[in-house]
């Protein structure tokens, strides 16, 4: 009998696993680029890969397309090197590798021969929508052309098993290498360079540009873009997560706007309201009438606002991606993943102590996170705490609460056993935590005396069911949501609200018999009102008034809950002073620091660059944490031979070297540089831009001269004191 034939992806995800094993096990840079150039040349001549070559891929005609002029069909990329990526907007990993691909397109445009293509294959009904696309599109800065592949025509025919997924094709179309999951930057990077010079060799690479054009509709009137959580402080001010402009608001009951911080550009600058730095923050919460919390989500990080001191520090994470699902380091040592919501609040340690007043005994701050990216509820502990199970929690430790880190919508007794997918939302309400677990599109509650984690409605009984979703009020199991976002607590009827993202409705449930129902809200004209993917819920002190950040619509609306009539909310910023007043235009701080230097770019034929961080006497480098630089930005002619790394001792080194076939034009190279510092009492992040720009531009001279070979040895040194970074 004929053994029957291997699948083609099942052979390309084994060739690609092993490839990726020799690359892991290879000692440095050098090694790692020749298995992959031996890789590519056993790869053109393996005749036991016809079975992958052979492959006939192509996009249906007639489907949508996004930031392109016109459709770009396959056959239309014969000799460039394509990367397909199988997303869907809904899934939190396929969010995290955007990064990791915007970065690889700024390193190697079309022109240079690589092509990204988002292959958009919705989970959910809603994202089948062209509209819903676009405004994913427009809401994570996505700038590659993307199509929407509605009915996953592509990814059954080819046999894609996962999000997010990645599909290189050689520039004969054919596949090359299928990475599943996230986690594969550096060596997606590695991969591109040695084929782009591998085909480029054998003068098969199409150097012409492609008919781009990014896809934007007008910026709203309402001036916040898609906005996400909304918070209430006992007093009445509330917060508001603009998260399209990468910025927090602070507003009265009127819409007057008491404060904006951080600004319309992204990034990860701690300091005053004016300078600080976000990057699409969603979730946050007043632990006081002074402090809020913010979850700045695509930093990784926890944020601390303190309104009295207009300042704005790191409580945990790095600025870098986690992975890891136990946590317990102190917070700015501790990486985190997506953290998308906020619960913040204040018990009293549960150490049996015995104390003659208990009513003096101090309350501590407990900050709940709904670790999206890794599928877990976590705890902040600004002041350390006993807990649960009188488990003793170190001061400023950031530990995994809840949840194993599966994906999955697991219930059980101990919390360390129950599972998420994807906890988006969060709302404390009597006894309870209240969880929108948006891929299971369900809502879970965490009892807040021992952690024991129960349904409430939605989902499936089997855990692993993740494809439970619709339209269906009732009870429990039998009801059914789609990507429900957000949750919020009525403590005026002990009632749960939920913001049914991808169905864009409002949804009641009664906490007794866990029923839900739809809310039938209405506009000022009696019409009903439509929403589009809310994620953000809140109510006034007295529970007669919900906030709706109704997210792609750009626009808060505010809920009448005894007539269920909406009104716009308008936000008014006439309150601002004059030097802040102008809102699309960034102080002198746009995006953090920069440090400028001018040395003869245009005049070297390499670099060999070495940087020098000097701490001053009070600071140290923090043991343990990352230290880490990457290029941002750097001139066509100019090409490094790593792009990101580790500072090591205070110390940095890079090599540039020039592009004979790419005319010099205007040069610039910027890094960013991204330092984790120790004090005596705390510990604190220092994110700047080191720009070398050409001394020539501005007929200025700085640094050595180049020498006979073209060779340019330049050592800048950079001074950090607790105030200042400046170049010395």
């Amino acid at each position: 009998m004929d053994a029957e034939p291997l699948d083609p992806m099942d052979i390309l995800a084994y060739t690609t696993e092993e490839l990726q094993g020799r690359f892991r096990r290879a000692k440095d840079g050098i090694e790692k680029a020749k298995v992959i150039s031996d890789f590519l040349c056993r790869w053109d001549a393996d005749a036991t890969l016809a079975p992958v070559k052979n492959m006939k891929i192509e996009f249906q005609e007639d489907l949508d397309w996004f930031n392109v002029t016109r459709p770009l069909p396959l056959k239309s990329l014969r000799g460039k090197l394509v990367v397909l990526d199988f997303f869907t907007y809904c899934c939190i990993n396929c969010m995290h590798i955007l990064p990791d691909l915007h970065a690889l397109e700024e390193l190697y445009p079309p022109e240079s021969g690589l092509v990204v293509v988002g292959v958009h294959s919705p989970k959910f009904e809603n994202e089948k929508d062209g509209a819903n696309i676009l405004s994913a599109v427009q809401r994570y800065g996505i700038t590659h052309p993307i199509v929407n592949d509605a009915h996953m025509t592509l990814w059954r025919s080819v046999g894609i098993r996962c999000w997010p997924s990645l599909l290189v094709l050689s520039p004969s179309g054919a596949p090359m290498l299928l990475l599943m999951g996230e986690g594969h930057a550096a060596f997606l990077q590695l991969f591109t360079e040695q084929a782009l010079r591998h085909y480029k060799a054998k003068g098969e690479i199409d150097t012409n540009s492609l008919p781009l054009k990014i896809s934007i509709d007008a910026l709203p009137a309402s001036n916040i873009r898609f906005p996400a959580k909304i918070a209430r402080s006992e007093n009445g001010y509330f917060a508001l997560a603009d998260a399209g402009n990468h910025r927090v608001l602070i507003f009265d009951k009127e819409g007057v706007v008491r404060y904006r911080i951080g600004g319309c550009t992204h990034g990860f600058v701690d300091g005053d309201f004016e300078t600080a730095r976000f990057n699409s923050p969603q979730g946050l919460d007043f632990l006081d009438e002074d402090v809020l919390i913010v979850a700045d989500t695509e930093n990784h990080v926890l944020r601390q606002l303190t309104l009295s001191k207009r300042r704005v520090e790191t409580l945990a994470g790095t600025g870098q991606q986690g992975h890891d699902r136990v946590g317990g380091k102190q917070g700015p040592l501790q990486a985190i993943s997506s953290p998308w919501d906020i619960a913040a609040f204040k018990r009293r340690d549960m150490d049996m102590s015995f104390h003659l007043d208990e009513q003096n005994v101090p309350e501590k701050a407990i900050i709940l996170v709904a670790m999206a990216g890794i599928h877990q509820i976590w705890g902040y502990f600004p002041e350390g705490i006993i807990w649960w199970k009188y488990r003793q929690l170190d001061p400023r430790a950031c530990v995994a609460i809840i949840g194993n880190g599966m994906e999955e919508n697991r219930n059980n007794s101990y919390p360390q056993n129950a599972a998420f997918a994807q906890p988006s939302g969060l709302a404390l309400g009597k006894n309870f935590l209240y969880i929108a677990d948006s891929e299971s599109s369900s809502i879970r509650k965490v009892s807040m005396v021992d952690g024991k984690v129960m349904p409430v409605v939605g989902g499936d009984r089997n855990p692993l069911n993740l494809f439970a979703f619709g339209d269906v009020d009732g009870k429990q199991y039998n009801a059914k949501l789609q990507h429900p976002l957000a949750v919020a607590y009525n403590s005026a009827n002990d009632k749960v609200y939920v913001a049914d993202t991808y169905n864009h409705k409002i949804k009641m449930i009664d906490t007794t018999t866990s029923c839900i129902e739809t809310l039938s809200i209405k506009d000022d004209k009696g019409a009903p009102l439509q929403f589009n993917e809310p994620a953000g819920l809140c109510f006034d002190a007295d529970g007669q008034s919900l906030y709706v950040a109704d997210t792609n619509n750009h626009r808060i609306q505010l809920v009448d809950m005894k007539t269920l009539t909406a009104k716009n909310f308008t936000l008014k910023f006439t309150a601002l002073s004059a030097a802040e007043a102008n809102t699309e235009t960034d102080s002198a701080f746009s995006g953090g620091l920069q440090l400028l230097k001018r040395i003869p770019l245009r005049s070297c034929v390499q670099l060999k660059l070495r940087v020098n961080v000097n701490l001053s006497n009070e600071l140290k480098f923090t043991e343990a944490a990352p230290q880490r630089w990457v290029i941002k930005s750097i001139a066509p002619a100019l090409k490094a031979t790593v792009t990101s790394g580790q500072i090591i001792n205070g110390a940095l080194e890079l090599d540039l070297n020039r592009n004979a076939s790419v005319l010099p034009a205007e040069e610039e190279v910027k890094l960013e540089l991204a330092l984790s510092l120790c004090d005596a009492k705390s510990c604190l992040m220092k994110r700047f831009a080191l720009v070398l720009r050409d001394s020539a531009a501005e007929g200025a001279s700085g640094g050595k001269p180049v020498d006979k070979a073209g060779v340019l040895d330049e050592n800048i040194n950079i001074r950090i004191t607790q105030n200042e970074i400046a170049l010395s």
